[in-house]
């Protein structure tokens, strides 16, 4: 049985793409998926599988057009594939310090790609150059170091565009997630 997180894109966000936690519990139990938990609104997910990841990002993103009729972008990793993006911030302590230092909120992010970036879409994005943003491109996933805040973020429409199903996560909450898991 494969511990999987699940990170859906864009509910509960401003009024829109409401789902209850609870209802959604409800919809991946009724799918079979066993010890089924979430992690506040915003559409964090842990259960337990043994379906492979490809079939099961496509079941519960159906599955929730079908029970809420909202199309929502889900991404999933295996329990150890964010211990592994936990593992591998590319930024240094000092950097970290000094963005919690000026940041008016979270620093650190994690966009979360549904796919792995081609070359040429990796080489476009890593040339850019954002004041007050620092970024990493390490697979499938981008680290985020903000100095100001993600509000005014010039990196965003940019991964929106590497990825319209990229979904980003503070690192409170990445840490929270696996700590659920454990």
């Amino acid at each position: 049985m494969t511990n999987y997180i699940g990170f859906l894109r864009g509910i509960n966000v401003g009024g829109r793409n409401k789902i209850k936690m609870a209802d959604l519990r409800t919809m991946l139990e009724e799918m079979n998926l066993n010890n089924v938990k979430t992690y506040i609104q915003s559409g964090n997910l842990l259960f337990d599988s043994d379906q492979p990841k490809d079939s099961l990002c496509d079941r519960i993103e159906k599955q929730i057009k079908a029970t809420f009729d909202l199309t929502v972008p889900v991404v999933l990793r295996t329990a150890k594939e964010v211990e592994n993006i936990r593992e591998s911030c590319p930024f240094s302590k000092e950097q970290l310090s000094k963005a919690e230092a000026s940041s008016t909120g979270e620093s650190l992010y994690v966009a979360l790609l549904s796919e792995y970036p081609s070359q040429e879409a990796n080489t476009t994005l890593s040339s850019c150059t954002f004041e007050k943003e620092e970024f990493h491109v390490h697979g499938r996933d981008v680290y985020l170091l903000f100095y100001d805040s993600i509000r005014n973020a010039k990196v965003i429409p940019k991964l929106n565009k590497l990825d319209p199903k990229a979904t980003i996560r503070n690192w409170k909450t990445i840490n929270k997630l696996l700590d659920m898991v454990t």
